[in-house]
């Protein structure tokens, strides 16, 4: 089967994590940058990668790379992509972004529009026809330009990736489900561990652990672009892929895994959304202040993504609300902790500062991950 390359981007500091992903599939990576990873696979590797990857914001399908300076060269060079590969007669296509850091061509709109321009002559040229009905499946390129390499991606996923279908509805300042994804996997959480997010909003952490701790994939109730690329993408790599990962659920195990928040509508938007993901049965909410949370075990995790105060109104509260946070955190016996935000005094008023601390892009927003490891675990004697 011919090798192909995939771009795969993800948040910004966070492509150790999808690298490690994408590795653990079986893929050979090709190239890590800022926010995205790059590996080769064959054609199933597009329906397996748009189901298993919990960190990814998207799989394009890599159709070239090349130096551009000019409108000209970009046309030519665009032209020069054997678009017929895998865009049929009948396809859809257009460019659906195109970013620019560092390079002389820097409008995003010009891009777009020679690029189309260029894409039509080709197919104009290799189908013999003047006109393209675009009634058949959908192929939306996106570009990026960085010091004036252009790299162009066909987009299989279409909807982006973080939404896996169980969060109709977010409470406020939601996190997304793969940078919530990511941040449990940057830290040594187990399913065999007790994990609380006392800020859970929708749900968001504790939905995302416990579809680790069962195994669900993240992308199986959900559809991608390329599931109309029946000429370029067999089916049956797709009911592979959704067997695969059926045969990979583990749901009936014991999990110690809770969420809280002071709101009670939105835990019960948290419910429902545990309840569409299939682990309802594997998470604990409960209406609950930070300044109450309490556990009687030890060695637990909390992992969660307290208010930062965006507007200005809320930014007098957060003071009390990291000091109460830090306070609780104080009172339970060998845990560790690891918050996302953007609070500049966070560590100030939680009343330790952090072990290690991480920046992270959440869209626009620089936040910091800080990390206040508690001991590990004594390690359990081998039974004999």
């Amino acid at each position: 089967m011919e090798k192909l390359e995939f771009i795969a981007p993800c948040h910004f500091g966070l492509e150790a994590v999808l690298k490690r992903e994408i590795q653990d599939l079986g893929y050979e990576i090709s190239a890590v940058e800022d926010g995205r990873v790059s590996f080769y696979g064959d054609i199933n590797a597009v329906c397996r990668a748009n189901i298993f990857l919990r960190t990814a914001e998207r799989v394009l399908l890599k159709a070239g790379q090349f130096k551009a300076v000019s409108f000209e060269e970009l046309f030519e060079k665009t032209r020069a992509i054997p678009w017929e590969k895998y865009i049929p007669k009948n396809g859809k296509f257009w460019v659906a972004k195109a970013a620019s850091v560092k390079s002389k061509l820097f409008s995003p709109s010009d891009i777009q529009s020679i690029m189309k321009k260029a894409m039509v002559k080709r197919l104009q040229e290799k189908y013999r026809v003047e006109w393209f009905p675009e009634d058949g499946a959908s192929y939306p390129v996106r570009v990026f330009l960085m010091k004036d390499i252009v790299t162009v991606g066909i987009d299989t996923s279409g909807i982006s990736l973080h939404k896996r279908g169980y969060r109709e509805v977010s409470g406020k300042a939601p996190i997304t489900e793969t940078l919530a994804a990511a941040l449990i996997l940057l830290t040594p959480w187990k399913k065999d561990r007790i994990l609380v997010d006392p800020f859970c909003g929708s749900g968001t952490f504790p939905i995302e652990a416990a579809m680790m701790a069962a195994n669900i994939a993240p992308g199986m109730n959900r559809s991608f672009m390329a599931e109309e690329w029946t000429d370029l993408v067999p089916k049956k790599g797709w009911y592979e892929a959704i067997d695969e990962a059926n045969d990979l659920i583990c749901d009936d195990i014991e999990t110690d895994i809770q969420g809280y928040d002071l709101d009670g509508d939105v835990i019960k938007i948290a419910r429902r959304n545990a309840r569409e993901a299939g682990v309802d049965h594997l998470i604990h909410f409960q209406e609950r202040d930070v300044k109450d949370l309490r556990h009687p075990k030890k060695y637990g995790f909390i992992i969660t993504n307290p208010p930062y105060g965006e507007r200005l109104e809320d930014k007098k509260d957060l003071p009390a609300l990291y000091k109460a946070f830090g306070e609780s955190f104080g009172r339970l016996d060998s845990w560790s902790a690891y918050m996302i935000t953007s609070y500049e005094d966070a560590e100030r008023y939680f009343g330790r500062k952090a072990d290690k601390n991480r920046k992270i892009y959440n869209g626009m927003l620089k936040t910091y991950f800080y990390q206040f490891q508690g001991p590990k675990p004594p390690r359990r004697p081998r039974e004999e």
